[in-house]
């Protein structure tokens, strides 16, 4: 009796076969849930350094175009200031109080054309400054969006 119940209680339990199905189940779970999960922190790491990658080239285009904006704006007032300078000159070379004044309503115009076409080349800089510095970060927002979907997916 006592060998009918000990394998009435295997046969309840399912019996060593079933352990070693479940065992096996669970290992090959085990398995490939770690597979999984070592592919998804691939691609992260992955992104994380591709993104890295891309700030850093932003960084160094925005850098770039900084540099040029600082150089075009010493140039523009070097040159103001040379020119203001021999405005001056020329005034007090003047003869008359009417020459003075014609030269300086041509300084006075000259000068306002210079610093009209001046900031419209500065807007142009930091327009294609801002386009160049946008452009390796625009593509990191789909990127992540795949990085995700493909977490979803496995």
């Amino acid at each position: 009796m006592a060998t009918t119940t000990k394998a009435k209680a295997t046969t309840k339990l399912g019996g060593p076969e079933a352990v070693e199905a479940a065992m096996k189940t669970g290992t090959e779970a085990l398995k490939t849930g770690f597979e999984k999960a070592a592919k998804g922190y691939d691609q992260l790491f992955s992104y994380g350094k591709d993104t890295m990658e891309a700030y850093l080239k932003s960084a160094n285009v925005a850098g770039k175009g900084a540099e040029t904006l600082h150089n075009e704006i010493y140039s523009f007032s070097k040159q103001a200031i040379e020119d203001q300078m021999a405005q001056a000159k020329a005034l007090m070379a003047s003869k008359s109080v009417h020459e003075a004044f014609e030269m300086q309503s041509d300084f006075a115009k000259s000068a306002f054309d210079a610093y009209v076409g001046q900031m419209t080349k500065l807007g142009e800089i930091f327009a294609s400054t801002s386009k160049e510095a946008i452009e390796p970060l625009q593509g990191r927002v789909q990127a992540w969006v795949e990085v995700v979907q493909s977490a979803k997916a496995a």
